[in-house]
């Protein structure tokens, strides 16, 4: 008796602002840390530390205009507003002079995160992934390709709750910038095409229940807007 095929699954994929192709998704590398107010904030590191990454699953892309569930597993899920990097071109060791010709593009994140497990991880020194890289966490708008936009260096970056502003920085206040941060990454991992990262977050980040609206914006480079429906079924109370 012959086995059951296996499935066929599909790499996530985006947008790109445009076209009508996708961008398939690989891996997401995110960068903690790199927003001098937001460390004061959450009143942890050294403002000159280097910069360090963690990653969620490509498959945690959510695109524009979704609705998510408000997930299992928390009493306390929070976004961060992100400027996330598309490489286009992959290497290893990259100079941070070449850096920006491995990009593909720029697009408006969130790094939804549920912020009591990540904490208990830390805590506990104990990796980040009960509270970064679960599903639905990484929404994503619409890559806008490098080649019409450039590579931003400073502009506005926002997020509204319910139309209430709750996060504001400035692309330019970034400490580690997108040439220093794919240089960075290189050194350590073999970036490939379809490689997304997100470059940290601003000062504000706070908590978000069902019911509510996140409306994200960066100057120059797009929006991303999401809904937060009910809690997952089964898993207490909101």
């Amino acid at each position: 008796m012959s086995a059951a095929p296996l499935p066929v699954v599909a790499p996530a994929t985006l947008a790109i602002a445009g076209t009508d192709e996708r961008f398939p998704v690989r891996r997401i590398y995110c960068v903690g840390r790199n927003y001098v107010e937001h460390i004061r904030e959450m009143k942890e590191g050294d403002e000159r530390d280097p910069p360090f990454f963690f990653q969620k699953p490509g498959d945690a892309v959510v695109a524009d205009g979704a609705t998510i569930p408000y997930p299992p597993d928390t009493q306390d899920f929070q976004f961060e507003v992100e400027f996330v990097v598309a490489i286009g071109a992959g290497g290893r060791a990259i100079a941070r002079d070449r850096a920006l010709d491995h990009v593909y593009g720029y697009a408006v994140g969130i790094d939804l995160t549920r912020r009591d497990r990540q904490r208990e991880m830390r805590a506990l020194m104990l990796p980040w992934e009960r509270g970064k890289a679960f599903d639905a966490s990484a929404p994503c708008g619409a890559l806008h390709r490098a080649a019409e936009i450039g590579h931003p260096v400073r502009g506005a970056i926002t997020l509204s709750v319910d139309g209430a502003e709750r996060q504001r920085g400035d692309l330019a206040q970034m400490i580690w910038n997108v040439p220093e941060i794919v240089a960075n990454l290189s050194a350590s991992y073999e970036l490939k095409p379809g490689d997304l990262i997100m470059t940290g977050t601003p000062a504000g980040v706070g908590p978000v229940r069902p019911g509510e609206t996140i409306a994200a914006r960066i100057e120059g480079v797009g929006t991303l807007d999401l809904s937060i429906g009910p809690r997952e079924t089964g898993t207490g109370k909101a």
